[in-house]
């Protein structure tokens, strides 16, 4: 009778599964995974095949749940197997370690039964079978949900960072566009000199971290399949008097060389204006003031390269069929 093999065998089995574990890649036993992963699971087992043994099926069921499963109500074994699952994403480990834990314990089973002698019956291997697969379903479900919830966060996280920083910058820009007009208010001062020039920057910075950020939104917002042939002198001048915003605020020159009018890229013109301005304020924001940045666009053999340089920052080049 394999319940009481397993009851009988209980010690010897959580070993031979901890050196299996032992021997993965940056794996251990834990005292997490001890706790309600496999010492959990061969008395929940244990516990499945008596109640099987002494003709209790709902016992059964309620223990270890009816084949496929039930998510809407977890047995006693998918509440703990939901637990492992748990413990191991908390622990840094991966889905498919879920999955090696219990397939250990069932090679652990099969071979010592060999050892020993001591076959188990169909109904007995079927009943070991459904458990493993609930487990299995349970511990990698929860893992995968607890995985979503963390990557959810994070992505939060991350989005609020990027708000935070926007704010703080058009706050900061506003904040000495206020104190500019207040001082030539104030001093009877004329527009024209340094304190007007003043209150012209933070508006200009203000309507380019505006207009950087939509081009950002643009960019996560384009849909791939948004096509459509795109006149390439047209994608450069509107980037070039987008450009320069950026160029005059930090003292910089921007040249761009003549572009073949007959030149075309079949793609999402927005995704592509949006990506070549990032690509350009990055050039102007990592260039020492009052040096030159070139942008030029030419066909090379089936594609078109646009070419952002500048004196002090990377070469990057942009492709698109």
């Amino acid at each position: 009778m394999l319940h009481k093999f397993l009851a009988n065998n209980r010690t010897k089995l959580i070993t031979r599964c901890a050196e299996k574990v032992a021997k993965r890649p940056l794996r251990s036993a834990t005292a997490e995974q001890l706790q309600n992963g496999i010492s959990m699971f061969i008395d929940q087992l244990t516990k499945t095949l008596a109640a099987e043994y002494r003709n209790e099926g709902g016992v059964s069921l309620a223990i270890s749940g009816a084949s496929g499963g039930d998510a809407s109500a977890l047995s006693e074994m998918g509440k703990s197997a939901a637990a492992h699952g748990k413990a191991l994403l908390e622990l840094g480990y991966s889905v498919d370690q879920v999955v090696h834990d219990y397939g250990d314990l069932c090679q652990a089973i099969t071979d010592l039964a060999f050892e020993r002698d001591a076959p188990f019956t169909i109904n007995e291997f079927r009943t070991l079978n459904r458990c493993l697969d609930n487990a299995i379903a349970d511990a990698v479900t929860e893992f995968s949900a607890q995985r979503d919830a963390v990557i959810a966060q994070q992505h939060g996280l991350h989005k609020n960072e990027q708000f935070g920083f926007l704010m703080h910058e058009l706050r900061n820009a506003l904040g000495t566009a206020t104190l500019a007009v207040a001082a030539i208010d104030l001093g009877n001062l004329t527009w024209a000199g340094a304190t007007g020039a003043v209150l012209k920057r933070s508006h200009a910075a203000m309507a380019r971290l505006i207009s950087r950020s939509l081009s950002e939104v643009k960019i996560k917002n384009a849909q791939p399949g948004q096509r459509e042939l795109v006149s390439l002198a047209k994608l450069i001048a509107d980037a070039q008097s987008g450009a320069l915003l950026d160029a005059t605020l930090r003292g910089c020159k921007l040249t761009v060389t003549r572009v073949d009018p007959l030149s075309g890229i079949d793609g999402n013109y927005d995704l592509l204006l949006a990506a070549l301005m990032n690509l350009l304020h990055n050039a102007f924001k990592f260039t020492h003031p009052h040096t030159e940045v070139t942008l030029s666009a030419y066909a090379l053999g089936g594609r078109v390269l646009i070419d952002p340089q500048c004196q002090n920052c990377c070469r990057v080049r942009f492709f698109e069929g």
